[in-house]
């Protein structure tokens, strides 16, 4: 299968990051908003090119590990692909 980073996921995909993204994003505590404002930062966010893969990109590598586990393994594989993996 050919992806490329810049290619929009299926719609299915791109739900599921979007919303374990934000269930990662609430388990922080939020004294100075950080997490509400990350939240807000894609809440309203399409799927249109790479914005799934912008989502992704907002996390380090352990809280992307958590969304990798959270995910289907068809979003990770999607993941993956635009990852270059």
């Amino acid at each position: 299968m050919s992806f490329k980073y810049d290619d929009t996921p299926d719609q299915k995909v791109f739900n599921e990051i979007k919303e374990a993204a934000i269930d990662i994003w609430k388990t922080y505590d939020d004294q100075f908003n950080y997490a509400i404002y990350k939240i807000n930062r894609i809440k309203d966010i399409d799927n249109f090119k790479d914005n799934a893969w912008y989502i992704v990109a907002m996390f380090d590598i352990h809280n992307q590990a958590k969304l990798m586990e959270a995910v289907s393994e068809e979003t990770k594989q999607q993941i993956l692909l635009a990852r270059g993996y």
